[in-house]
């Protein structure tokens, strides 16, 4: 087993003690920060106290520690409020989006156990306890079945399900009290959200239940490759599916132009076919969920856990929204981002503006019927920057519905892929046969 593996803590007062303990130590490195900037002669500012990288590395490893909804927490705060943490957290928060530690031999074991009962290894020819990979809800293992099929099987940690509620409200308290999240942040709505979205992403039967729907709507496909739920041996708690080799997908950097551009192009056209044809997206933007198969030169597709059904008036509000921004059609955009929800009742003039104004930069990418180069570009630095306007200067902060925070997130997932791989695509192209 990796060295780096921990238990995890598997009840609610276990869970709580180690956020405690956090509080105090993290409260405990502000102090000596602002010891040490006394002795230098400065008057130390509390964010200076606070987000010193050793207090900011407390908290990540905290919670890559406890693993799930207190690490998917970080993970969502790192994404959806990064425009408004200060760089220091942000940055360290993402560590969350990559990896956990894995759970020790032991507890894996009576995890299996407990789910296949004491003969469980009758299932299999050989069975890794070393993981691929470790994640916020589960982690991934090697394994052969009995009759010689290559397997990959995620196991869920031990008493992640029980947690959610309470480790999104702890963890709500000790941002609060520490004050790592700023005042002017409304996350509330997101926590409750998150709450939400981790109950179903724990469900692994819903997951392999989205796993073969996707396959059914993509089809025999020449561009992706999906792996196959083991329906037998799927519980709650455990998803086995065939195994898919891949790269990780960063590292097509070292890939040729067209490859990127071509990975890039079926990413944005599956975003639209989602979207507008499927009423389904899976709408986690991890690099972690997408692999690239050279021998094939397929885009293989992984966890579905995170996927929603979307109704047509949602899909129909964001196909007003893009036709209406694609000619600067102010009026159409407020009143297709009315339609979804976007504006909330106290909004004043201005910071509707500046919220038109947000959308028309997260639209750039779609305005011309041209390449986009998305490594030549600081779209991602401006969205950043003029979410941050909207928030501190306009005194603006109010999260759209869910179902369009978490399509953010999906499309702001791509633009940084895009950018990370340096990909030139025709998004308008893409876009075109979905318009109004």
């Amino acid at each position: 087993m990796a060295s780096n593996s921990s238990k995890v803590p598997a009840n609610r007062f276990s869970r709580f003690g180690s956020l405690a303990s956090l509080a105090g130590r993290v409260a405990g490195g502000m102090l000596a920060e602002g010891a040490r900037q006394l002795a230098q002669g400065k008057v130390p500012a509390k964010t200076d106290m606070l987000l010193t990288p050793a207090n900011v590395r407390r908290v990540a490893d905290q919670l890559a520690h406890l693993r799930g909804a207190a690490m998917k927490v970080g993970q969502l705060l790192s994404m959806d409020a990064g425009d408004m943490l200060p760089p220091a957290l942000a940055d360290i928060l993402s560590r969350l989006r990559a990896s956990a530690n894995p759970m020790p031999a032991k507890q894996l074991a009576k995890v299996l156990q407990d789910e296949w009962g004491p003969n469980w290894q009758q299932h299999f020819a050989d069975f890794s306890f070393m993981p691929l990979a470790a994640a916020s809800i589960g982690q991934v293992h090697q394994a052969y079945h009995d009759n010689g099929q290559r397997l990959a099987v995620k196991v869920q940690y031990p008493g992640i399900k029980q947690s959610i509620d309470s480790d999104v409200d702890n963890v709500a308290t000790l941002l609060r009290i520490s004050g790592i999240i700023p005042a002017e942040v409304d996350y509330h709505s997101l926590l409750a959200e998150a709450k939400l979205q981790l109950k179903a992403e724990a469900d692994y039967l819903q997951e392999a239940a989205h796993l073969s729907e996707y396959r059914q709507l993509l089809g025999p496909s020449a561009d992706f490759l999906l792996p196959e739920s083991i329906a037998a041996l799927n519980t709650s708690n455990i998803l086995v599916m065939s195994y898919v080799d891949g790269v990780p997908i960063e590292s097509l950097t070292t890939q040729s132009q067209a490859v990127r551009d071509r990975v890039m192009r079926l990413l944005f056209a599956l975003l639209f076919r989602e979207l507008f044809e499927f009423a389904l997206v899976q709408t986690d933007p991890n690099f972690a969920n997408y692999l690239y198969n050279t021998d094939t030169a397929q885009l293989v597709l992984l966890d579905f856990g995170a996927c929603r059904h979307y109704s047509t008036q949602f899909s129909q509000g964001y196909r007003a929204l893009f036709t209406a921004a694609l000619v600067n059609n102010n009026d159409g955009m407020a009143q297709a981002l009315s339609d979804i929800g976007f504006f909330s009742q106290h909004i004043v003039p201005e910071q509707k503006q500046a919220v038109l104004q947000l959308v028309a930069i997260a639209c750039e990418p779609l305005m011309k019927d041209a390449v986009f180069d998305f490594g030549a570009t600081d779209l991602a630095l401006r969205l950043r920057d003029a979410g941050t306007a909207l928030s501190t200067q306009q005194q603006y902060w109010h999260s759209p519905p869910a179902d369009a925070l978490f399509l953010h997130r999906k499309i702001g997932g791509l633009y940084l892929l895009a950018a990370r791989l340096k990909a030139r695509v025709n998004v308008r192209e893409l876009l075109q046969p979905y318009l109004l």
